[in-house]
């Protein structure tokens, strides 16, 4: 890689503090079921993506906002265990840190309700006084669990710079922004977001993945679950199919933050899309053999 980058990943994006319990089944409405002890664990959407990046060996730097209470200090504490570049990192006197209450069924995936906290407050000044640490990355990771406006900054300044984007659209819209759709290299979206912003039903993830570069996306790499991936790589004709790979479930949490900082960390490299989906695919799938998100996401040597 040139030398001309600080970071492999630079992460824009949100931190919170995950609330998981196990449940035998999930409730009906108005139903109460008794689940397991509750487990507090680091999550986000951004903070995992920079923990499995950097757990992983890359560069990773992490621009977000936590509030100055215990969740804020587990969130700061879990990056620098995996590796991660706080500086950037803003802690709020007095805010609360963004807050996922998680309930996960027998079957291993989960529903997730996130209370943004902290993250509201990540602005585009943030952003546009972070512009030097941006030009010093070799990939931006963005998603949508802070304000569109900061996220749509964070874009602006990529491309002044030329770094390249990956965004991650959840939680998604009904529409994405145009501009943020064009920056996209590559859109990284599962089943259901494929759906949604291509308006093609389920099931048909070639259709939407040509759909959404016709719409402005540079590339596409659907997600899978445990069939693997699909991706559509810029001016390719075709879409390649990545296969999954075969484990036994125990927790999905954060499965696709793992492969979406996997992936960031080959492209920063200079992988091609295929070649770093392929090794994403592999992580994704490490991940969902342990509980938790942040604490499932294997290392190089776990990997390997």
């Amino acid at each position: 890689m040139s030398d001309r980058y600080g970071y492999d990943v630079l992460v824009i994006g949100s931190a919170n503090a995950d609330l998981t319990v196990r449940v035998a089944r999930r409730p009906g409405p108005g139903e109460t079921v008794l689940g397991t002890d509750l487990v507090e664990s680091a999550g986000g959407k951004g903070a995992n993506q920079a923990a499995a990046a950097a757990r992983l060996g890359a560069r990773t730097a992490l621009l977000a906002r936590v509030g100055d209470d215990p969740f804020g200090r587990l969130l700061l504490e879990a990056q620098h265990a995996a590796g991660t570049e706080l500086r950037h990192v803003l802690v709020e006197k007095g805010a609360r840190t963004g807050t996922a209450m998680i309930v996960v069924g027998p079957d291993g995936d989960n529903t997730i309700v996130v209370s943004p906290g902290a993250n509201a407050r990540l602005s585009p000044a943030d952003v546009r006084a972070a512009r030097e640490v941006v030009a010093a990355s070799a990939v931006v990771s963005l998603q949508l669990e802070i304000a569109t406006e900061t996220v749509r900054t964070a874009v602006e300044t990529a491309a002044a710079s030329g770094t390249r984007v990956v965004l991650n659209p959840s939680p998604t819209p009904e529409s994405l922004d145009a501009d943020l759709l064009t920056a996209a290299d590559p859109l990284v979206v599962n089943e259901h977001e494929a759906a949604l912003l291509s308006g093609l039903p389920a099931g048909t993830p070639t259709d939407q993945a040509h759909a959404l570069r016709e719409r402005g996306a540079r590339s596409v790499v659907i997600t899978l679950g445990g069939e693997g991936a699909l991706i559509l790589d810029t001016e390719a004709a075709e879409c390649v199919r990545i296969p999954g790979v075969p484990v036994e479930v125990i927790d999905t949490t954060g499965a696709g933050d793992a492969f979406t900082g996997a992936l960031t960390l080959r492209l920063a490299r200079g992988a091609t899309l295929e070649e770093a989906a392929r090794f994403a695919v592999k992580v994704g799938a490490a991940s969902v053999t342990r509980p938790g998100a942040q604490p499932s996401y294997p290392t190089a040597e776990e990997l390997a």
